[in-house]
């Protein structure tokens, strides 16, 4: 399934997240992808993150902090090379 995003002009991509979900990190597209695209990803225990972008371009986040959230649209959380843990999903 698709990500759906959320973001539209009824819903600015400013306003606070409406929806949070663990993140389970996957390889698979279109059926690993999070239910909506992300306004920012939490995440708990740091490492590296890969994420997939609106445009299926893959983007890696080395070395992110513990606890940080990342202020960025993502469909999906790849689990090839993602050593975070405890990632949720804000949308």
């Amino acid at each position: 399934m698709a990500a759906i995003d959320r973001a539209n002009p009824s819903n600015s991509i400013l306003a606070p997240s409406e929806f949070y979900a663990a993140v389970t990190p996957s390889d698979t597209a279109g059926s690993g992808d999070l239910v909506f695209i992300s306004r920012s990803i939490y995440v708990g225990p740091g490492g590296n993150m890969i994420a997939i972008t609106m445009a299926d371009v893959e983007v890696t986040f080395t070395s992110v902090p513990d606890g940080t959230i990342l202020h960025i649209r993502a469909k999906r959380i790849k689990a090839t090379g993602t050593t975070a843990t405890n990632i949720v999903s804000l949308a």
